[in-house]
């Protein structure tokens, strides 16, 4: 992931956007939330959030040790109230955990607070991504594939229902997925933000 901490900067000049709106990314484990997130956030000069990961500094302890003690039902309240926490705050890019869509709530705030990107991958390469990633406790069962497969049908969708745009991350590059993006916040800024 070397190239990530160089591709924010490299192949755009100056970016910006006419609104200070939150970014919200959405979409399954493995779609690259968190890595285009950084990348997109410092290409932009804005602050990045990973949810999980505040979650976890928050609480001192990986998300599946939350998963181990309070369920999933209580890492989803956690996720709520961070979600909430932070959508409120300008000039920031939010990577959302691949759960974040299931509750009614969270869905709200997303579509209501910012502008919601639905990072999307195909099956094969998301189990080709998260296959060997032990830190993923949803995924942690006897057939990971067909869990996955699972999920997708469940929460599929929901990316849809939130999503303001939804970009295909696929294996293009990272610099080159974070100009495409760039391009599309600054169409979607022209079209729904100047009028």
């Amino acid at each position: 992931m070397n190239d990530t901490s160089r591709s924010g900067n490299t192949s755009i000049a100056n970016p910006s956007l006419p609104y200070d709106t939150p970014i919200f990314l959405v979409g399954m484990m493995g779609a690259g939330k968190t890595t285009i997130g950084r990348a997109l956030a410092r290409a932009l000069g804005r602050e990045f959030i990973d949810l999980d990961l505040v979650i976890e500094a928050r609480c001192g302890v990986p998300i599946s040790h939350i998963f181990e003690v309070e369920g999933e039902e209580g890492f989803r309240k956690r996720e709520t109230a961070m979600l909430n926490e932070y959508a409120t705050q300008n000039n920031l890019v939010l990577a959302t955990g691949g759960g974040a869509v299931l509750a009614p709530e969270n869905r709200h705030i997303l579509k209501t607070h910012g502008i919601v990107i639905y990072l999307r991958a195909r099956e094969d390469e998301l189990y080709r991504r998260i296959a060997k990633d032990r830190n993923r406790p949803l995924i942690q069962t006897q057939n990971p594939r067909a869990r996955l497969n699972e999920l997708l049908t469940l929460r599929t969708p929901l990316y849809n229902e939130v999503a303001h745009l939804t970009f295909d991350t696929g294996s293009m590059p990272i610099a080159q997925a974070v100009q495409s993006l760039v391009h599309l916040l600054q169409t979607y800024s022209h079209d729904h933000c100047s009028s």
